[in-house]
């Protein structure tokens, strides 16, 4: 078990608990984390995340400690937000987990966050880290991912929150948990991608929302345009100077802007938009980079990706 110290300097002290039930000098609770989920899904990364957000982090608690961990934060003058990791290291001590929860539920405010991904994107992470998986080596890491779903499906189903990690780097999945914890008042949590394509290559697979802008004029047909891309100043201005394009980015940033608090209600931590042209060079490219400006001054975690650009 590793403990990760934060703010606080020298030792960390915690006071003798009480009765249970919450502090005796009436102060508002302390606020437990526990993050779970599958092997490879970024639960360290995560962790690290709530570490800098000034959480007193625990990883690998075993299980038949945590009601005592979450008295000791109730109690304590010193400990006040809290973050711990139980996963399938725990082995069979594991089943006891969601009663647990809905124990410690009754004591302080807990969140359980859920991480998981796709099995190529975990599988992918195994073969760049070479690390084994926690349930052995006798199988194939693709049947330890299958087992491990297994053993957590039921944590999976009481989780406050479940991220799924498969589309973020480290950097944006600590962002995001940033976002979440710290500003969770602004309800701007989500992070969204704005994607160029041409249908040419196929639709992007992770696309939540898809436009054709190839109503618009292309620039593919100007000679002196041709070699460039939708990022180029003279490109972008021939683009725009039609009345159509226009009225088409403010439509869709208005329709956007008004979709994404309710996606937002709805527990979605990330959501592709995809612009697709015929090539994905010139006018999706474009239309991408005008409306991700939009969404960045509505108050959106933005990022652009223009996927075949340039070929």
């Amino acid at each position: 078990m590793a403990l990760r110290k934060l703010t606080q300097t020298g030792r960390p002290g915690v006071r003798k608990p009480g009765r249970a039930g919450g502090p005796r000098d009436g102060r508002k609770p302390g606020e437990l984390v526990i993050i779970t989920g599958m092997s490879g899904s970024g639960k360290a990364s995560v962790l690290k995340a709530f570490e800098d957000l000034g959480y007193y982090c625990v990883d690998n608690l075993p299980v038949g400690l945590i009601p005592r961990f979450a008295e000791l934060v109730g109690q304590s003058s010193e400990i006040n937000r809290t973050a711990l990791v139980v996963d399938v290291r725990e082995g069979t001590q594991l089943e006891a987990l969601p009663a647990i929860v809905r124990s410690v539920k009754r004591m302080l405010p807990t969140k359980m966050l859920f991480l998981e991904a796709a099995d190529a994107v975990l599988l992918r992470r195994y073969s760049e880290t070479r690390r084994p998986h926690p349930l052995g080596t006798n199988t194939t890491v693709k049947s330890s991912l299958a087992a491990e779903r297994g053993h957590l499906r039921h944590i999976r189903a009481m989780a406050d929150l479940v991220l799924d990690t498969s589309k973020f780097n480290v950097h944006e999945l600590r962002a995001y948990i940033t976002e979440r914890f710290q500003k969770q008042e602004t309800g701007k949590s989500i992070l969204v991608s704005c994607v160029s394509f041409g249908f040419r290559h196929g639709v992007p697979d992770d696309a939540d929302l898809v436009f054709d802008v190839r109503f618009l004029p292309n620039p593919h047909f100007v000679p002196e345009f041709r070699p460039l891309t939708g990022r180029h100043p003279k490109v972008a201005k021939y683009i725009r100077s039609f009345p159509q394009t226009k009225e088409f980015i403010e439509r869709i940033s208005d329709l956007l802007v008004y979709l994404l608090p309710h996606y937002i209600r709805e527990g979605k931590s990330y959501l592709t938009i995809a612009f697709g042209c015929t090539g994905g060079q010139h006018r999706s490219v474009m239309i991408a980079e005008d409306v991700s400006k939009r969404l960045r001054k509505a108050g959106y975690r933005v990022k652009v990706v223009h996927r075949d650009s340039p070929k």
